[in-house]
């Protein structure tokens, strides 16, 4: 006897789309994620295109509808995430489902607000969803040292700025003293202005001290900013230091006795020996 097959229930149907969607195991869901990131990638190129005033007046129109082709589908993309998401509210909250939801907002936006520039900031966001894509989070571990390390080195970095602020005062109302309107120091802000371009070594060149007394001045900002710029890099640089070895592995080599291994590693990485689990 023919048997008949069971009718796919809509719960089969949210799991199959859920595993091509959220997940990368199938060749469905590899397709679906290489579709989605050439989507994102020809968007944003779109973005781009769109702001050269010649590309815009001979070929606005038709990137115009390129654009809401792209919104239609990522809008399709972001109710079908809702759909087959075990958890839809939290989905919605998370920055991946504010990040989806950014990048469908803008057009729809410019229905209500037509010419308004803050959307296209917005549209850039969907380059973050590159990182679903490659599933790239899950190893980047080093950003977490890295980011652990700029918080550590917080308040030595706010002292060093805050000594050079009170260096740039100085050598400012100095400048504005020294120098005067008559050579472009027109006010202590302005001086500020000049001080800061000079001590960061960027030297626009826009005001250009015109006395000898200020020219060396000048020189003297110039020589003290290349001696304090490699400050704050040395001092993230200790932090991310003593972040990795709080992460190394303690365990030693049996047979070279070594330590320092990374947390995940199975042979010494200096013997090849077989490194003990940690009990």
């Amino acid at each position: 006897m023919h048997q008949e097959q069971p009718p796919v229930s809509g719960d089969t149907v949210r799991l199959k789309l859920r595993r091509i969607i959220f997940g990368t195991d199938t060749k469905l869901g590899r397709y679906f994620d290489i579709s989605l990131m050439v989507c994102i990638i020809l968007s944003v190129a779109l973005v781009f295109l769109d702001t050269v005033a010649s590309i815009h007046d001979k070929y606005g129109e038709w990137i115009g509808v390129l654009e809401w082709g792209f919104t239609l589908i990522f809008t399709a993309e972001y109710l079908l995430r809702l759909y087959c998401s075990a958890h839809p509210i939290r989905y919605a909250r998370s920055f991946y489902g504010v990040v989806d939801l950014l990048s469908v907002l803008p057009s729809y936006l410019a229905l209500f607000f037509p010419g308004a520039s803050f959307t296209l900031v917005i549209r850039i966001l969907r380059l973050f969803r590159i990182f679903r894509v490659f599933k790239l989070l899950r190893y980047l571990s080093e950003g977490n040292i890295l980011l652990r390390a700029m918080i550590q080195s917080g308040r030595k970095v706010f002292i060093f700025f805050f000594s050079v602020s009170l260096i740039v005062m100085v050598l400012s109302a100095v400048m504005y003293v020294v120098e005067g309107p008559a050579n472009g120091f027109t006010s202590i802000p302005k001086s500020i202005y000049w001080t800061i371009v000079t001590i960061t070594t960027v030297g626009y060149g826009d005001i250009t001290p015109g006395t000898n007394l200020g020219q060396a001045i000048a020189a003297l900002t110039m020589l003290l900013g290349y001696s304090i710029i490699a400050i704050p890099t040395g001092i993230l640089t200790a932090e991310i230091s003593q972040e990795i070895s709080r992460h190394k592995d303690l365990r030693r080599c049996s047979n070279c006795l070594k330590t320092g291994h990374e947390n995940d590693a199975v042979f010494c990485d200096h013997c090849g020996s077989e490194l003990e689990k940690e009990l």
